[in-house]
């Protein structure tokens, strides 16, 4: 279970933030991966083989828990947060270099510290405020200029991090009282079909031909598998960080 007991809260914490700490190294590596697949896929396509990668590697492991439940309305909503943002930061990823996007990107802790105030009523104190607002100065100065180079594409990766904040004050709501696992797998299953839904909409996946499954060469699938398992890590550790 993720629940975590009262006592001894202050470890609890820094346990959390360490798990955050590492969670945030690995999701690079993800965008990187990512961007290779993107070389010849389209985005819907590789973000939604993302999340059915992650559902491969984490499916033997429910049927083994005895946690496994069906899935309730915060896991769809958790699921439709993370399949659109994703969706928008691989657009993203077609038109920017890395570094530019995630630059941009991490405006979304900001915007999760302001969330969690309003919304779960933690208090953020005077620094994290006066953290905030010297983010969001930052935030617009790294904007600017890619506004200009790329125009509205710089928009997406802005719009995946106010989607992502929302997936994040989900799973911080989910994750106090439920198994981890049962949460990550139906957020991540929810979030395959969400985008694989999208594939068959105009605007959203199609913007090179779709790769059928029988196309893929042994390099897209081994970079799938790669990007499923680092995923399933990752995502993992935000699940429990959030839960402390």
């Amino acid at each position: 279970m993720v629940a975590v007991p009262d006592s001894n809260e202050a470890a609890q914490r820094a346990l959390g933030m360490t798990l955050m700490v590492v969670a945030m190294f690995l999701v690079p590596w993800l965008d990187a991966i990512s961007k290779l697949l993107l070389e010849r896929l389209a985005p819907a396509q590789v973000a939604s083989g993302r999340f059915l990668a992650q559902t491969a590697v984490l499916l033997p492991l429910l049927l083994a828990s005895p946690h496994r439940r069906w899935p309730v309305p915060g896991h769809f909503a958790a699921g439709l947060f993370l399949g659109i943002a994703l969706l928008c930061f691989t657009h993203a990823l077609r038109v920017m270099p890395i570094a530019n996007a995630i630059s941009i990107f991490f405006v979304a802790p900001l915007i999760l510290t302001v969330l969690g105030a309003v919304v779960l009523k933690e208090r953020i104190g005077w620094r994290r405020i006066g953290a905030v607002l010297v983010g969001l100065l930052g935030a617009l100065v790294v904007l600017r200029p890619n506004v200009a180079a790329y125009g509205p594409d710089a928009l997406w990766p802005l719009g995946t991090a106010v989607l992502f904040s929302c997936y994040m004050l989900t799973t911080r709501m989910m994750s106090r009282g439920g198994s981890g696992l049962v949460l990550q797998f139906w957020t991540g299953a929810v979030a395959a079909a969400v985008l694989t839904l999208a594939m068959l909409l105009p605007g959203t996946g199609a913007q090179i031909p779709l790769v059928p499954p029988l196309e893929l060469t042994a390099r897209d699938w081994a970079l799938f598998a790669a990007l499923g398992g680092l995923a399933a890590v990752a995502h993992q550790l935000i699940v429990r960080a959030m839960a402390r």
